[in-house]
């Protein structure tokens, strides 16, 4: 394992328009006046770093980063990359003050981005933010990757998910973010209560029409705490039967994969190119800076995760105390299990030479007996230098991970 400094950097920015049903992210909905408290608390907790630390990889999640209005979003993009200054980026080199044709081609923020394509800045977007104005703010900013929310396409589906665009929004963001970003990342739910394979079949269908970078498929989750949760306990949810939500994934698979999309993790497909390379990190078991409520970082072996509540965070960083509510220092044995999980997520699977120099533990004896029943039961299989997810295990992916990190 390596301790050098992080090359990637989280910001999460907690506010929405509202919060939709099967939601249970770090968020607040309907409380935009905590965005200037947000901001300087934010900017106080970057300021402890001391010095800016360059990045690769600098991603914005949320909540939704672009539900703040332009003036403050402005502020936090100039921010994250005053702290997290992009490897590679020299706009602020460049002679701004001249205005001929020549320098007005350089200072094109598509043009700074061709020419320094060593980093990623990615912002999460809700179709129904990204206007004129708040495009200008990214694209000056030097935004490179937009995720956006769709989530659908069918407008029945959107209602019943509680989102607040249509399709009309999401063409019009697709265009807005192909006019700035050099990738294009489309989040798409599957398996949505009344949803039907060939409503879903039409969502992928809509979303190849449009031609994005990147899309990441989700069978839709009914977590504790969120108000889908609760619809279901009454019985005004109904969740669709797991035969059919296999049979949707494997359709986004075959699908997605029939037209040129690589299959690179568990959830994503993209373009020959546009991976999420900041996702990677976490995938591949790199460390990372974090700001904000709810974020978790990981910097030479040590997790940490602050405060989920909004008003906590900024109280306490406001008061100058630390916003960290939970801290541990992973063990070597914690540390290759986590290894292990987020590798077999990605389709290549581990490299298990590879894995055991990074970890010091080969995966046998970490989990001998029960790679070895997964690997039985057509879960998993193994080559001569990799472990990896089989088609039907990626069918049921999400029951194998417990068992793995059990200890």
């Amino acid at each position: 394992m390596t301790n050098s400094p992080p090359r990637s950097a989280y910001l999460h920015v907690p506010f929405c328009r509202h919060r939709c049903g099967y939601c249970n992210f770090t968020l607040v909905a309907g409380r935009d006046d905590l965005i200037d408290d947000f901001l300087r608390a934010l900017e106080i907790e970057l300021s402890w770093l001391e010095v800016p630390r360059p990045v690769e990889t600098l991603f914005l999640g949320g909540g939704t980063p672009t539900h703040l209005p332009p003036p403050q979003l402005e502020r936090l993009l100039a921010l994250a990359t005053k702290w997290f200054p992009l490897a590679g980026a020299q706009a602020e080199e460049l002679p701004r003050m001249n205005t001929d044709s020549t320098n007005r081609e350089l200072l094109d923020p598509r043009h700074l981005r061709s020419s320094a394509a060593n980093f990623e800045f990615s912002i999460e977007a809700n179709p129904i933010d990204l206007n004129t104005e708040r495009s200008k703010v990214l694209a000056d900013a030097g935004v490179t990757r937009v995720s956006l929310g769709v989530q659908s396409f069918d407008d029945r589906k959107l209602t019943v998910l509680e989102r607040d665009h249509r399709r009309r929004e999401i063409e019009q963001a697709h265009a807005a973010a192909r006019s700035f970003a050099e990738s294009v990342s489309l989040d798409l739910i599957f398996a949505a209560p009344g949803e039907t394979l060939d409503d879903w079949r039409h969502d992928l269908a809509a979303a190849l029409a449009l031609g994005p970078h990147h899309i990441s498929t989700y069978g839709l989750t009914f977590e504790k705490g969120t108000s889908f949760w609760t619809r279901r306990q009454r019985g005004d949810l109904a969740q669709a039967a797991e035969d059919l939500e296999a049979q949707m994934y494997e359709l986004a698979i075959d699908t997605l994969t029939a037209a040129g999309y690589e299959h690179y993790e568990v959830s994503n497909f993209a373009r020959p190119g546009h991976r999420c390379r900041h996702n990677e990190v976490y995938w591949t078991g790199g460390s990372y800076f974090a700001a904000g409520p709810g974020a978790s970082r990981h910097i030479a072996g040590r997790r940490e995760t602050n405060h989920k509540s909004t008003t906590t965070y900024i109280r306490r960083v406001l008061a100058g105390q630390s916003p960290v509510a939970e801290s541990e220092e992973l063990s070597a044995e914690d540390r290759a299990r986590e290894r292990l999980v987020f590798g077999l997520r990605r389709l290549k699977g581990i490299d298990l030479a590879a894995f055991e120099h990074e970890t010091g533990i080969s995966a046998s004896d970490l989990d001998g007996q029960i790679l070895a029943r997964f690997t039985e039961q057509g879960l998993l299989e193994r080559t001569a230098t990799h472990l990896r997810l089989t088609r039907l295990g990626l069918l049921v992916s999400d029951v194998l991970w417990p068992e793995l990190l059990r200890r």
